[in-house]
């Protein structure tokens, strides 16, 4: 998830109302996600600074999955599931997410790209496909732009490349406000630091206010063939921003996901992973 700030506050206004209401649309709810299939490899590396936790699953081209903002890695459970059948998966919680540490450097998305650059590093990859959600997306935009020979493919669902590409009702949805109480119970349970959520909140969200901000001639310079994805019914990015982006970055793929928010890897698993594959299989 990316670039929501008064986040408790949020919460404290809209995220107990969730369960008041039974949601009648898919994307009007939020699974939660499957157990994770056992790793190849779990671990930490130590990167700029942290250390990142991080997990392997089964072999052949790899691929990287990068959650969103406030999240961690076990979100992509049931994309690991599949995509391990055919691929090696790489997954990792983002500097002060889940297991992983962060330390006193402000959060920018091209310290968190380069930590994902040095993961790769660690865990001696070369190059991968990257499947990337909200900041995941972000940070995969990112690396597109100043790493391309260290990607083959980028599969970005529900980025954003300016602040204004955020639609303002996303403070007042539902369903953002049971992510972020689920996220803060999940950041008690996984992280290293659990009384300190409010305060790692508080350091992204300086990154939040004002990153990204890329400019078009930017975006025009990627090379790394890229699908721009959105939910059709997104709560936090706008349909016309996702468009943009994807007119801006040479021979990108527009995907929008039927039936589908913010949140469409746990709404519909396996649509979201066929779409995942057949991206990035493709020849």
């Amino acid at each position: 998830m990316s670039r929501f700030w008064n986040l408790s506050a949020f919460a404290l206004a809209f995220g107990f109302l969730v369960g008041a209401a039974t949601a009648e649309e898919r994307w009007q709810t939020l699974p939660e996600p499957a157990a994770m299939p056992a790793a190849t490899e779990t671990g930490y590396a130590k990167v700029n600074g942290i250390d990142m936790y991080y997990a392997t699953y089964g072999a052949g081209d790899p691929v990287l999955l990068i959650h969103g903002g406030l999240g961690h890695a076990d979100i992509w459970a049931s994309q690991v599931a599949e995509l391990s059948k055919t691929h090696k998966v790489i997954v990792a919680d983002s500097r002060g997410h889940g297991r992983s540490t962060r330390d006193a450097q402000p959060f920018g998305y091209d310290l968190m790209a380069s930590d994902y650059l040095a993961l790769l590093d660690y865990l001696k990859i070369d190059k991968t496909a990257l499947v990337g959600w909200s900041d995941g997306g972000i940070i995969g935009i990112d690396i597109a732009m100043t790493h391309p020979e260290r990607l083959t493919k980028l599969y970005a669902q529900a980025a954003n490349v300016t602040v204004d590409g955020l639609d303002p009702g996303v403070m007042t949805n539902k369903t953002f406000g049971a992510y972020i109480e689920r996220s803060g119970k999940d950041y008690a349970k996984l992280s290293k630091t659990p009384g300190e959520y409010e305060a790692f909140v508080a350091q992204i969200s300086h990154m939040w206010e004002s990153q990204p901000a890329w400019t078009k001639e930017q975006l025009a310079k990627i090379t790394t063939p890229t699908a721009i994805v959105l939910g059709d019914h997104d709560e936090a990015i706008t349909r016309a921003h996702t468009k943009y982006i994807a007119s801006a970055i040479p021979g990108a793929t527009l995907v929008i996901l039927p039936n589908a928010s913010h949140f469409a890897m746990l709404q519909a698993p396996d649509e979201y992973t066929k779409s995942v594959t057949d991206f990035i299989d493709a020849k």
